[in-house]
């Protein structure tokens, strides 16, 4: 069980939309002090998994979900990419779910710096069994990821 420390940790949910602030790092950037293009995917990755978490459902513990076992993996990604992020820079993470259903499900994500949209993503994440075979997402995870309540938080 996760303390309330771990919950401040994974962001929270805000009008359907989860939020997650990371600081830019060194180990983030390139020789030119701007962050690393290929970091943005790092700090996607962790907002989706914190919103996961915050939505109660932790990635490690979907493989034994069921007898089937649930695994979403990234299927496609497009990322715009609109501003650069600097080292010390305090960026925001944004997800919400577009749809979620079949065996798929399809997140927008931003991240920003204040008002400043740096990127923009559009991630499809296809919903496989533990054997790599598709298999449609258990209708409760669906409603959950379709329903996200305002002020709902983990």
């Amino acid at each position: 069980m996760s303390s309330p420390e771990t919950h401040k940790l994974a962001g929270e949910i805000i009008e359907g939309q989860h939020r997650l602030q990371q600081r830019v790092y060194y180990e983030d950037t390139d020789f030119s002090g701007l962050i690393y293009h290929a970091r943005y995917l790092h700090f996607l990755e962790r907002g989706r998994t914190d919103y996961l978490r915050c939505l109660g459902c932790e990635q490690s513990k979907l493989i034994g979900f069921d007898e089937e076992g649930l695994v979403f993996v990234v299927h496609r990604m497009e990322i715009e990419f609109k501003s650069p992020a600097r080292m010390d820079d305090v960026v925001t993470i944004l997800t919400r779910t577009e749809k979620a259903g079949g065996a798929k499900m399809v997140l927008s994500q931003e991240i920003r710096r204040g008002e400043t949209l740096l990127i923009q993503a559009k991630v499809i994440i296809a919903i496989i069994n533990r054997l790599g075979r598709p298999r449609r997402l258990p209708e409760g995870l669906a409603r959950s990821f379709n329903g996200v309540d305002e002020g709902h938080n983990a």
